[in-house]
């Protein structure tokens, strides 16, 4: 059974930074795309960053590029997502999930996360 666990939302300060955890049961996270999207109140999802499997090659949404960073620790077969300079429109629900194909289409993830709640907010 896949189970992807979304850790290391919170309050944090605009300006702030945050490390959220994507820890992966039931499947490899090097054999996976894994995205991080995130869902603000009364608006629809959005990818936000991507790591391909394997080679590991990165993308990031514009909004977020310079600020965010995505990485994979095979040995803990999790993948991270680190924020700093945090904004108030960064707040919202991230999600990770994992694609076996090569990249991370929001409508086309094969295992999603319940979610970790980030706000930003002073």
């Amino acid at each position: 059974q896949v189970q992807l666990v979304e850790s290391g939302g919170g309050l944090v300060q605009p300006g702030g930074s945050l490390r959220l955890s994507c820890a992966a049961s039931g499947l490899t996270v090097n054999y996976y795309a894994i995205g991080w999207f995130r869902q603000a109140p009364g608006k629809e999802r959005e990818g936000v960053s991507c790591i391909s499997r394997r080679e590991g090659m990165t993308s990031y949404a514009d909004s977020v590029k310079g600020r965010f960073t995505i990485s994979r620790d095979n040995a803990k077969n999790t993948v991270y997502l680190q924020m700093n300079s945090l904004k108030s429109e960064d707040t919202g629900v991230y999600y990770c999930a994992a694609n076996f194909g090569g990249s991370c289409p929001p409508r086309g993830m094969d295992y999603w996360g319940k979610g970790t709640l980030v706000t930003v907010s002073s």
